[in-house]
């Protein structure tokens, strides 16, 4: 080598079965390695990656994490066993191929998430790739990394495919919510006393908006916090508030016009928010408000 040259590092791939070796491969420093965890049973735990908030794991599980990035594991119950592959790459074994090392700059970040949740046939490929790679990776054969790097791009690939299934998902779930918290608000005021309110259960709503009663409960949980019940059962006691505070309708008209069948339900549900029965709060509305 004549002066001045610069040596360059090979390119270096290993992958093992999570429980081979107690999860360490010879000369595998994470300071330098990409790598790739394919998590298939364990217990729940959670990974901080960077400065992203602690991301729950409860099932199995695709994860990509940057040597350049700090993450930490924490698992609570490490009794239990966990099982599944993980393979680590350096920097100069993916540079050798544009397109592959374009895919890893998307995936391997510390703007998004580096978790990715498979359902259950995409989770049997992805092991089925790895099963593979380990068994390639005792083979004698001169072109062994070409083969490594077409199975990376798949499970890149695989990962971005993920991603856009969850992105899709969370988009629809935001839009099934808006359309529940936009019907829920149409409802009142109240035109009294002759129209009730059209839409009283979540079914009522779920039935509106052409979607599965589980499904507009779930989103509406995860884009609010509250569940469909909750945020009703809100809005009914705050417009029979002010109905009663307001108004000089009777608490049986109000009870018609709020959809509860019976008066004697409305007084319950009343009762329940407020502790007290609608006709008290209306005789003590200045002290109950």
């Amino acid at each position: 080598m004549t002066s001045g040259t610069i040596k360059r590092t090979a390119g270096q791939f290993k992958i093992a079965g999570i429980n081979e070796g107690k999860c360490t491969l010879e000369s595998y420093t994470r300071r330098d390695f990409y790598k790739i965890s394919l998590v298939t049973e364990g217990p729940p735990c959670s990974l901080r990656y960077g400065s992203l908030p602690a991301i729950e794991i409860d099932r199995p599980v695709l994860v990509f994490t940057n040597p350049i990035i700090p993450y930490t594991w924490s698992v609570p119950e490490r009794m239990i066993s966990t099982e599944g592959y993980f393979c680590v790459f350096n920097d100069e074994f993916i540079r050798t191929n544009t397109q592959l090392s374009g895919i890893a700059d998307r995936l391997f970040t510390a703007q998004q998430s580096p978790v990715y949740f498979p359902d259950s046939s995409t989770e049997q490929f992805l092991k089925e790739l790895f099963i593979r790679m380990r068994a390639e990776s005792d083979m004698d054969y001169a072109d062994k990394d070409e083969l490594f790097r077409s199975h990376l791009s798949l499970i890149f690939h695989e990962a971005i495919q993920m991603r856009r299934l969850e992105t899709s998902t969370d988009n629809g779930t935001s839009r099934v919510a808006a359309e529940f918290m936009h019907l829920l608000k149409l409802q009142f005021p109240v035109d009294m006393p002759l129209q009730p309110i059209a839409l009283k259960k979540p079914f009522d709503y779920a039935d509106r908006i052409a979607v599965h009663v589980n499904h507009l409960n779930m989103a509406v949980q995860k884009a609010t916090g509250k569940s469909t019940t909750t945020h009703i059962s809100e809005r009914l006691f705050a417009e029979a508030k002010s109905l009663l505070t307001y108004t000089d309708y009777s608490v049986a008209d109000i009870a018609f016009g709020l959809g509860f069948e019976y008066q004697s339900y409305f007084n319950r549900f009343f009762r329940k928010h407020a502790g007290v029965t609608p006709s008290d709060f209306r005789k003590n509305f200045e002290k109950y408000k």
